[in-house]
């Protein structure tokens, strides 16, 4: 995952695009419940007892990510491959300045 790709996340959890801010809760409610099933959850992991951490934000286990924002970063991709990315990272940056010239 690449810097603009976290800031992507982040952006889009915090203060999303207003066009795109139905499309990003959708993609990401999808990619929480497949992520909410997944071993590598860390809510899941700890139940398990295969993982502990002192992070109290729900991530991956495998990437380290949170999943508040790695859900909403629309050029992300799961490192599991259990969902694929919408947009590539370009696509995101033309997106982005599309809505500064609305």
């Amino acid at each position: 995952m690449s810097l603009m790709q976290i800031f992507e996340g982040w952006k889009n959890h915090l203060a999303p695009a207003v066009y795109l801010k139905e499309k990003i809760q959708e993609v990401s409610d999808e990619r929480l419940t497949i992520c909410r099933a997944c071993p590598f959850n860390s809510e899941n992991a700890k139940a398990a007892g295969t993982y502990k951490s002192f992070r109290r934000d729900e991530h991956c286990t495998d990437c380290g990510c949170p999943l508040q924002s790695k859900t909403k970063c629309l050029s992300c991709h799961c490192p599991q491959n259990k969902w694929e990315a919408v947009t590539t990272p370009e696509e995101d940056q033309t997106m982005n300045r599309d809505e500064t010239s609305v």
